[in-house]
């Protein structure tokens, strides 16, 4: 782990570092008291460089054309002793810990319909994530998720060619060549999607079925051909965008609840 040029208990503004979360991108990530307003928050300060400073300031410029509960918000930004300080609301952990541990079916589905409503009110408005992950979403008390981390994200719908954004492991083919569009956000949300109802990420070539084939079988094949239109190689043969993915998954989600509850009342017997 790269050595933090601030420390705990440090004073940054009104917030006093309380401890380090973690390091992503180019930007470190504390959990801060805000000791004007008497509240925690999450402190992202990018590294001193032109391009660490650069995204942030894109991520900022991008999230003010965004409002939806599920898009983590901006509580304020600011410069502080020469260095660019964002403050966010503070969750209670990552999807990706979350994902550690067992979830129902129901609550599976629930994570998914709130992370999708947020990336497709995102495409609703030109912007493109281009690191959708679970390590950007971020889960509260209440069960709210909020997609976040806009640093990689562009103002534009449209496909762009450029150099390679996004992780290894949630990257689409396409997006490793430096071609971004919405359709690379709906794969990457595929991945996602996957992986929280089989417990498996497939890797390239993306093969399908892919692992944990036996558990996808076992929510239905509606839920299969989601995924796999999802996750098609091919971009045109993918969603066009969060909105549709949202839409159709909107339609399997009762079907696959209403299958649930049946499987479960019959081994109840």
């Amino acid at each position: 782990m790269a050595r933090s040029a601030f420390r705990i208990g440090q004073r940054v503004g009104k917030y006093k570092i309380r401890r380090r979360l973690g390091h992503g991108g180019s930007a470190e990530v504390f959990s801060a008291a805000d000791m004007v307003e008497g509240i925690l928050v999450a402190l992202k300060i990018p590294e001193a460089t032109r391009d660490a400073v650069e995204d942030c300031r894109q991520e900022i410029r991008i999230l003010s054309r965004l409002d939806h509960p599920n898009v983590l918000p901006i509580k304020n930004a600011d410069v502080i002793d020469g260095r660019l300080v964002i403050a966010f609301p503070l969750g209670q952990e990552s999807f990706d810990e979350r994902l550690t541990r067992r979830i129902s079916l129901t609550r599976a589905l629930d994570y998914g319909e709130q992370f999708l409503r947020g990336l497709a009110h995102a495409h609703a408005r030109k912007v493109l994530h281009r690191d959708v992950k679970p390590e950007n979403m971020i889960l509260f008390e209440d069960g709210q998720l909020k997609l976040a981390d806009f640093g990689a994200g562009r103002a534009s719908a449209r496909t762009r060619q450029g150099t390679s954004v996004g992780t290894i492991g949630y990257m689409a083919p396409e997006q490793a060549l430096g071609r971004t569009s919405t359709r690379s956000d709906v794969f990457s949300a595929g991945l996602v999607l996957y992986r929280l109802t089989t417990g498996h990420l497939p890797d390239w070539p993306f093969d399908w079925p892919g692992p944990g084939r036996e558990r996808l079988r076992r929510l239905g094949p509606e839920w299969g051909e989601f995924l796999q239109r999802a996750l098609a190689v091919q971009e045109r043969r993918r969603f066009a965008d969060a909105e549709r993915m949202l839409s159709a998954f909107e339609k399997i989600v009762p079907v696959m609840l209403a299958k649930a509850a049946k499987a479960s009342k019959k081994r109840k017997r």
